[in-house]
This record gives structure tokens, C-alpha cells and sequence, in this order.
């Protein structure tokens, strides 16, 4: 989202790209409303392949994504891929919120910090950037570890094939909600929150990390190129002015850089967060446990996975991981970036 790197690469192509909008240049109240009717329609056009993802990751053997859609829809009907979605949204909308805040005033402060103690500005942005990944990744965690346990103990329910997945049955959300707490107690709200801190702060630290690598190489190859192409009209016309990619431009770089991150972010948590699905909607009897109100350890899960198909079942879902991923990464910075720009206060102070 920091353009200080893209900046300071460019600058020697002579491209100029808008400067970043901080914490302090939003109007707060417009940023958090927009952003939550925004962000909702992206959760929902990605819920499917969140969905897809979560049967992978919980079945005995490894079923290719094409089959499990067609033997979701024929057996459960087309809603089936959108069930859990209302759960899901209620949680979406306060624990994006609490990204975004944690997000940009962490970004703020560590930025601002940085440079104060020498570090250059491209340094600075990394650093800011990746800290306040971090920081928003946890911040979120503490409201969409209880939003995912119940979401995704309905996306699995009345599927086949799947290991011994909650033998509940659940009217909604909140019916799920309700025995989830007679069941096994708040704690069982909470199931996999360590390794959910485990998989999602490494991830939008190695998110960040790959999409500021990425970005300083696309806009490298986008600045060769367009400077190679203003060559000729430099020389002719004696202007020597920066040149200013369009709207168009920046959207794309940012959108094609935040893809190749979230393939990479996808690839290397994966086996994580096969973990964490797994742990989260399984049964409490899985433990062997005569309460049935300890879940299933992330040694036993290991081992489970590991008996089923070897370690390469840890990557069950993978397609629809990275696919998700990469559509969820190039929706959000760039919706993310418009939603700035729409809520920045002075917007002649941040526009190209």
C-alpha cells in the first residue's frame, strides 16, 4: 500500500507515482463505512473459494477442486457455496475495521519512527509496512478466530467424505454459536486462535515483504518501458518532466504485485493453515476424550494428516488457497487504495 519504495525505485526512470495518504489524512468515519460496505462485497464474491478450500483441507483423501464444486452443488444446491456467509460477514465488517486502524496507525507511527532515526525512506516504508502487517493480522485475530470456528463449522456440515467433522447439526450462526459454547465453553470460540496468530501474522508479513519486492519489479519493468517509450518524445519536444502514469497504470502494478505476494503468502503458510481448518472444525470426541470438551492437539492433527496422505496432504486446497489469495490480495489493495483516496480530506495533496 506505501508507494515510498515505488518512489524512490522510479525515481531514477523519472516516473513520478502519487504520494501514499497516512493515518492522518482520512476522514475516519467515511473511511471505516465505506470500507465495511466495500470490503463486504469482496468476502462475498470470495466466499466460494473460501468455502471450496475449507472441504479440501477436511477430507480423508484429495479430491481436485472441479469435483468437490460439482459434488457440492449437486448434492446441496447452488446456496451450499455461500453457506456460513452471514456468519462470516458479521464478523468481517468489525474485524476489518480493526485491521484497517491497527493497520495505518501502526503503519504511522513506525514509519514516522524510522525515518527520525536515519533510516531512509524506502527502508522506513518496509519497515512500517511490515510491522503494521503484523500488528493488524493479530489486532483481527481476536475477533475472526470465534467468526471462523463458526463459520467453518458450517461450511463442512452434511458434507461427505470429510474426517469426522462436528456431528452437531446447526440451524444458523447463532444455533451454531449456542452449542459451540454448551459444547465445549468459550474456550471452544477460541480453538486454534495459536496457530491461527501462527499462520496469519507470518503470512501478511511474508504478504508485505513479497508484495514490496514485487512491486519494485514490476513498476522497474513498467518504467523501462515507458520511459523507453517517451524517449522519442522527450527528445523531440526538450521536455525533460517526469512522467506520470496514469490512474489505470497504478492500479494495475498494485494489482498484479499484490497477486504475485499472495501466491507466495498462500504457499508457504499453507500447511498451517490446513492445520488450523482441521483443528478448528473438528469434533471434540476426536481427543478420545470422555467430556468431549478437549479438541483434537495440533500434534495429533499433524499426525492424522500425515497417515491420510503423506505430508503433501498438508497442501489439500492449495488451488483454491492461492486462487483466493491472489484474487482476495488484488481486490483488496486495490479497493483498499480507492477507499483511501475516497476518504483522504485533501485529496489535491494526493492526487497525481
Amino acid at each position: 500500500m506505501n508507494l515510498g519504495a515505488a518512489e524512490e525505485e522510479s525515481s531514477s526512470q523519472d516516473i513520478h507515482i502519487p504520494a501514499d495518504i497516512n493515518w492522518e489524512m482520512l476522514d475516519k468515519s467515511k473511511f471505516f463505512f465505506l470500507g465495511s460496505a466495500l470490503f463486504s462485497g469482496v468476502s462475498g464474491a470470495l466466499y466460494p473459494a473460501v468455502l471450496i478450500k475449507t472441504r479440501q483441507q477436511v477430507c480423508q483423501s484429495q479430491v481436485s477442486c472441479i469435483r468437490t464444486v460439482f459434488r457440492l452443488v449437486s448434492h446441496e444446491g447452488l446456496r451450499s457455496l455461500y453457506r456460513g456467509f452471514g456468519t462470516s460477514l458479521m464478523g468481517t465488517i468489525p474485524a476489518r475495521a480493526l485491521y484497517m486502524a491497527a493497520l495505518e496507525v501502526t503503519k504511522s507511527n513506525v514509519g514516522s519512527s524510522a525515518v527520525s532515526l536515519g533510516f531512509t525512506e524506502a527502508k522506513a516504508a518496509a519497515m512500517a509496512n511490515a510491522v503494521g502487517g503484523l500488528t493488524a493480522a493479530m489486532a483481527a485475530q481476536l475477533v475472526w478466530t470465534p467468526v471462523d470456528v463458526v463459520s467453518q463449522r458450517l461450511m463442512v456440515q452434511g458434507g461427505s467424505g470429510l474426517v469426522n467433522a462436528s456431528r452437531c447439526k446447526y440451524v444458523n450462526g447463532f444455533d451454531a454459536f449456542r452449542k459451540i459454547i454448551r459444547s465445549d465453553g468459550p474456550r471452544g470460540l477460541y480453538r486454534g486462535f495459536g496457530i491461527s496468530i501462527m499462520t496469519y501474522a507470518p503470512s501478511n508479513a511474508v504478504w508485505w515483504a513479497s508484495y514490496s519486492v514485487a512491486q519494485r519489479m514490476v513498476w522497474g519493468g513498467v518504467g523501462c518501458y515507458m520511459c523507453k517509450k517517451d524517449d522519442e518524445v522527450k527528445s523531440e519536444s526538450g521536455n525533460n518532466n517526469p512522467i506520470k502514469p496514469d490512474s489505470k497504470t497504478i492500479m494495475a502494478v498494485q494489482g498484479v504485485s499484490a497477486a504475485i505476494a499472495g501466491s507466495v503468502s498462500a504457499l508457504i503458510t499453507m500447511p498451517l493453515d490446513t492445520i488450523k481448518t482441521r483443528l478448528q472444525v473438528l469434533d471434540g470426541e476426536d481427543s478420545n476424550s470422555n467430556n468431549g470438551k478437549k479438541g483434537p492437539t495440533i500434534g495429533q492433527t499433524v499426525r492424522n494428516l500425515v497417515r491420510e496422505g503423506g505430508w503433501m496432504a498438508c497442501y489439500r486446497g492449495l488451488g483454491p488457497r492461492c486462487a483466493s489469495m491472489s484474487m482476495s490480495a488484488t481486490t483488496m489493495i486495490t479497493t483498499y487504495e480507492f477507499l483511501k483516496r475516497l476518504s483522504a480530506k485533501n485529496l489535491d495533496g494526493v492526487c497525481s
